[in-house]
Formats: structure tokens, C-alpha cells, sequence
């Protein structure tokens, strides 16, 4: 997202006045479209860039953003602000590291781009080393994650706890929600047909009964 006009202006002047130094470019990333269209997640990491760029004296310039998951590399919105921070030689400023990436390979590919990115949460302080080790060690937080999850759900499996959706063999072929609704219509009725079923048979047994009575 670039700035309207009246930015650019601003901007122009700022710089003649030599005061480049302060400028800086704002990333945000959210995992999904929805959180793209409803602002949630964007708000609090808009917030906390612009608190920290108003403590520090950060003249914000462009913002850029991308709705991608932080396992994709597909980031059109974050090659184009690592180009526009190259172009006006300032940093990247971004809420928390995993809005950059979870995976420290990826964070080494961003450290190789000659730009500077400042994670608000950590401050400027934390130089390119310093981001290497807070990635290689979310890295590892969520690998050992995803370790005690599997050994825990293979535990509870062991245990004979049934995992997972019981009604999943109903659906195990269902390749859309058009689908999944006939399914679901299919099996209501099947019910229906099963309840009318027991209904008469038991509006005739009574009858003999009574039947029986006279």
C-alpha cells in the first residue's frame, strides 16, 4: 500500500530537510483471507508500529502487507517493501518476527537482502544475529510442538481413545460442500424413513393388542 499524494509531498520535504535517517517502511502479515477482510490480527500489529515508530521518532512512509501463511514464500507485499526500503536506504519496521517468517532459513534469505528490518517487540538493538537465534529458536518451539502432539495423540490411540471425527467415514469421499450438504440431507432422511418405520410398527402392534382386548 502506497501513501496518497499528500505523503508523498511530506515525504519529499522531509527528506530535503535531511532527515532521511528517520524513515522507515511498516510490513504486516496475516495467515488468511479472512483475517485480511475483517482487520483482525492487522489492527494490533498496525498499533504496535506505530507506537513504536511515535517513541522513536520514525517517520512512517509506505506500508505494505500480505495474506499469506508464514510457510509460504510467495510475498509480493514483502519483496515490494524490501525494493521501496531499498530505494529510500531506510528499515523495515514489523510488529513481531513470525509476521516475517517462522523459518530461520527464510529470515537468512530476508538478512541477505541488505535491508534492515526492526521487530518493534524486540527493539532496534536486536541486530541481525540477534534475529537468527530468536528464529532458530521459535524453529525449534514449534518442531518440538508438533513432536508432543503426535506422541500425545499416539498415546491416547494406544489407550483406545477413538481420535478424531467419528462420523468421518460419512464423508471420507466428500470433495465439496455441495456435497457434504446431500450428505447430510441424505442421512436425515435415512433417519426419517427409519423413525416412520418403527412408528408403524408400533401403531400395529398396539392395534393387535387392543384387538386381542375386545
Amino acid at each position: 500500500m502506497c501513501c496518497p499524494e499528500s505523503m508523498f509531498l511530506f515525504l519529499n520535504a522531509h527528506i530535503e530537510r535531511g532527515n532521511m535517517a528517520n524513515i522507515a517502511i511498516a510490513y504486516t502479515r496475516v495467515s488468511t483471507k479472512r483475517q485480511g477482510k475483517s482487520g483482525l490480527g492487522m489492527e494490533a500489529q498496525e498499533k504496535a508500529i506505530q507506537q513504536y515508530a511515535a517513541l522513536e521518532g520514525w517517520l512512517v512512509a509506505d506500508q505494505y502487507l500480505d495474506v499469506e501463511s508464514g510457510k509460504s514464500d510467495e510475498r509480493p507485499g514483502l519483496n515490494a517493501a524490501i525494493d521501496r526500503a531499498k530505494l529510500l536506504q531506510c528499515p523495515i519496521l514489523v510488529s513481531k518476527l513470525d509476521r516475517l517468517s517462522r523459518d530461520v532459513h527464510f529470515i537468512s534469505g530476508l538478512m541477505a537482502q541488505r535491508v534492515e528490518f526492526i521487530v518493534t517487540q524486540l527493539g532496534r538493538q536486536a541486530d541481525p544475529f540477534i534475529l537468527h537465534i530468536y528464529a532458530a529458536l521459535a524453529e525449534k518451539e514449534r518442531t518440538m510442538i508438533g513432536e508432543r502432539t503426535k506422541a500425545a495423540l499416539e498415546a491416547a490411540r494406544m489407550r483406545g481413545v477413538r481420535l478424531g471425527n467419528p462420523r468421518l467415514h460419512l464423508v471420507r469421499y466428500i470433495g465439496t460442500a455441495d456435497d457434504a450438504a446431500n450428505a447430510r440431507m441424505a442421512l436425515h432422511q435415512k433417519r426419517l424413513r427409519h423413525k416412520a418405520r418403527k412408528d408403524a410398527q408400533e401403531r400395529a402392534a398396539e392395534s393387535v393388542v387392543l384387538g386381542r382386548g375386545q
